[in-house]
């Protein structure tokens, strides 16, 4: 029996046979990823518009609970140790003045929805619309719910202004993302079936 950070078999298990060595370069390929996507932005105040939360439950449905949730902590890691992962090239969890930033918590919250969707995926929650859909909800949630009481600590903003710059402008940008997986995720599936069938 080989070494595997793997509990279930996810659709990447598919391709990739399963082993220590490969479980890295997943989880090092599901950072590299989500650095990219963080580089697509949408400039938005204090919290910017980025391809980093499909990104980060992307990585949970495929690689499944342990190997994303080590890919988004590796993530946070490199990023804190001051390697321009972040959004816009940005690294570290300081801002100017010294302080944690203001998005700290949607960082955190990477780690937990990456890992609760993987969780699901391991599940079998991927394969179906409804699945992805409900996986991609409660995984959004999850980074919502660290995100928001920490920027609204941070900025000592009240809850309304923390509705206003944390939630409201990245609604359309989430159901996007939900749409877009539906198709996508499921339809892997099938093709990885059809394939292999």
């Amino acid at each position: 029996m080989s070494l595997t950070l793997a509990t279930r078999p996810t659709i990447v298990d598919s391709f990739v046979p399963r082993s220590l060595v490969a479980d890295i370069a997943l989880v090092i390929g599901g950072t590299a990823l989500t650095a990219a996507a963080a580089q697509l932005v949408i400039p938005t105040s204090p919290v910017p518009f980025t391809g980093q939360t499909f990104a980060v439950l992307l990585v949970g449905a495929t690689l499944g609970l342990n190997r994303a949730a080590a890919s988004m902590f590796l993530y946070l890691l490199v990023g804190a140790a001051g390697i321009p992962v972040f959004t816009q090239g940005k690294s570290g969890l300081f801002d100017q003045a010294g302080h944690l930033t203001a998005t700290l918590g949607y960082l955190v919250g990477f780690v937990l929805a990456s890992a609760l969707v993987g969780f699901l995926a391991e599940r079998g929650w991927a394969k179906s619309s409804l699945g992805v859909i409900s996986a991609f909800v409660l995984g959004n949630a999850v980074i919502y719910a660290l995100g928001l009481p920490w920027l609204q600590y941070s900025l000592s903003a009240t809850w309304d202004q923390t509705i206003a710059w944390g939630f409201t402008p990245f609604v359309v940008g989430d159901l996007l993302k939900l749409i877009a997986a539906a198709f996508v995720l499921p339809g892997a599936y099938l093709l990885v079936k059809k394939v292999k069938g």
